[in-house]
């Protein structure tokens, strides 16, 4: 399941592809038109800013923008940013991995490997979808 600052990173990052190479927008507009809480908001932009998906400009006439492309940015590196992991298990993470309490060994364990897969058809899922792309509501 996806956090909830996950989903609000996706929406503000969509609001932000929606203008993208249109200037600075006002946090107080993303925060308005998505729904979002202007204080998480603000943690967001600022953790997304320093992983260099998003550029801000301080002052009347700033706000945030987008510092790559909407085509270069996928859905699994935002999930990836701001959960972590793609996997659901913690056996199953690729840069996170843990080891999971009260489970068998990872040899013998078939969740696991489900698990793995499931990991692997959701990374080309999420990482083959750019925010340059449109879906009809």
């Amino acid at each position: 399941m996806l956090s909830q600052k996950t989903r609000y990173a996706i929406r503000a990052l969509q609001h932000l592809a929606d203008h993208y190479a249109q200037g600075p927008v006002p946090l107080t507009e993303i925060a308005e038109k998505q729904n979002i809480p202007s204080k998480f908001l603000t943690v967001i932009l600022s953790e997304l800013s320093r992983e260099g998906l998003v550029a801000t400009q301080r002052g009347r006439d700033g706000g945030y923008w987008l510092a790559l492309s909407p085509i270069d940015i996928s859905y699994g590196d935002i999930v990836r940013l701001t959960r972590g992991s793609l996997a659901l298990v913690p056996c199953a993470s690729r840069f996170a991995h843990e080891t999971c309490k009260n489970c068998l060994p990872e040899e013998e364990c078939r969740l696991h490997r489900v698990m793995l897969r499931v990991r692997d058809e959701m990374a080309k899922v999420l990482d083959g979808i750019s925010l340059a792309e449109q879906f009809a509501v």
